[in-house]
C-alpha cells in the first residue's frame, strides 16, 4: 500500500513513554506537532479544540490519558474528563476535520477474574472494571465506537520503559537499592515495551493507502496489541534483573514472591489478563514480538547509559 509521507501528525502526550518514542519515528514519513501539555490539555476542552484546529492535522495520534491509577479512586470525575470527555471531543473533531485518530487504551478495562487457562480475551468480550481508572478508560473507547469516529484504538497492557518511570525501571532501581524485592506473583498480563508499542502505530500510520482519514476510517475500530505471551509480575522482575547488562550494580540478593494482598493500594488491579491479539494480526497485519525478547532489547539500552 502507498504510504502517507509528509502527512501531518498531531501528537498528544509525547513526553511519555509512547509518545517519546514516537517522535523519533514518525517524522520518517510525517510532519509532526507535538505541543506540550500546557498547549493541549486534556483536562480543558476548549483548549484542546483550539490546539486541534490551530494544529490542522490529518491525523491525531492521542497519547496522552490520566494514568494514575489509584489517584482516580478520590476524582473519579477528573479521570473521566480526561479519558472519556476529551477522547470522545477528539473522536468529533476528527470525523468534522476528516481526520484519522489512534487511541491507546487498557487492559484494565477487565477485571481480570478469568481463569489463565480459559481462552484469551477478545475484544469483544465483557468489559468489567474494578478501578475509577479502567472505568474511565473504557469509557472512552465506547464514546469512540459510538460515535463512529476514524479512529483505531489500541488496547495494550503494563507498557515499559527503561529511560521513563514504569515497572521494570522501578524495579531497576529497587534492585540497586536493596537487598530483597517483595514482587507480586498473582498478577497476570502481556509486558509491553513502549518502542515495539510505537512502532505498531508507525506502522498502522505508514501503511495507510490513500488520505489518513480513509485509511483509518477502513481500519476503525478496538484491537489488542499487547507484548507477546504472558507472564506474572513476580516473573517479569526476575527476568528484568538476569537480563540487566549493568548487574554489578545490583545489590539484591533476594526476590521474594508476595500476592497483590501485601500491598494494599486504594485501586484494585485486574489478576489475570491475556489478551487475544488474532484481530490486530489478521486484519491490520500487525504483531508485537514476545515479550521476553523485546524485554532483552529494552534494557541493551542500559549499556548506553552512564551511571
Amino acid at each position: 500500500m502507498r504510504g502517507m509521507r509528509g502527512m501531518r501528525v498531531l501528537l498528544l502526550g509525547a513526553g511519555g513513554q509512547v509518545g517519546s518514542e514516537l517522535q523519533g519515528m514518525l517524522p520518517a514519513f510525517a510532519e509532526v506537532i507535538a505541543p506540550p501539555r500546557a498547549a493541549a490539555p486534556l483536562d480543558d476542552l476548549d483548549a484542546l479544540s483550539r490546539a486541534v484546529t490551530a494544529a490542522a492535522p490529518e491525523v491525531i495520534v492521542n497519547c496522552a490519558a490520566w494514568n494514575d491509577v489509584d489517584g482516580a479512586e478520590a476524582n473519579e470525575a477528573g479521570a473521566l474528563r480526561v479519558n472519556r470527555d476529551a477522547v470522545a471531543l477528539l473522536g468529533e473533531l476528527a470525523r468534522a476535520r476528516r481526520a484519522g485518530l489512534v487511541h491507546y487504551s487498557t487492559d484494565f478495562v477487565f477485571d481480570g477474574e478469568r481463569d489463565p487457562a480459559a481462552a484469551p480475551l477478545r475484544e469483544d468480550d465483557l468489559a468489567a472494571p474494578l478501578s475509577a481508572y479502567g472505568r474511565s478508560k473504557r469509557a472512552g473507547e465506547e464514546a469512540l465506537l459510538q460515535l463512529d469516529a476514524p479512529a483505531v484504538v489500541l488496547r495494550t497492557a503494563w507498557v515499559y520503559s527503561v529511560g521513563k518511570k514504569s515497572f521494570v525501571s522501578a524495579i531497576l532501581a529497587a534492585a540497586r537499592r536493596r537487598p530483597e524485592l517483595r514482587v507480586v506473583d498473582d498478577q497476570v498480563g502481556h509486558p509491553t515495551f513502549a518502542r515495539d508499542l510505537a512502532l505498531c502505530t508507525a506502522l498502522l500510520l505508514g501503511g495507510g493507502a490513500g488520505h489518513a482519514h480513509e485509511g483509518l476510517r477502513d481500519a476503525r475500530g478496538l484491537y489488542h496489541a499487547a507484548g507477546g505471551g504472558h507472564c506474572s509480575r513476580f516473573e517479569l522482575a526476575r527476568a528484568a534483573l538476569a537480563l540487566d547488562p549493568r548487574r554489578g550494580e545490583q545489590v539484591v540478593q533476594q526476590v521474594v514472591p508476595v500476592p497483590s494482598s501485601a500491598y494494599p493500594l486504594p485501586a484494585r488491579r485486574p489478576r489475570s489478563v491475556i489478551l487475544d491479539g488474532s484481530k490486530l494480526r489478521d486484519r491490520l497485519g500487525l504483531t508485537l514480538p514476545p515479550w521476553r525478547d523485546a524485554l532483552e532489547r529494552a534494557l541493551a539500552d542500559l549499556a548506553l547509559f552512564t551511571p
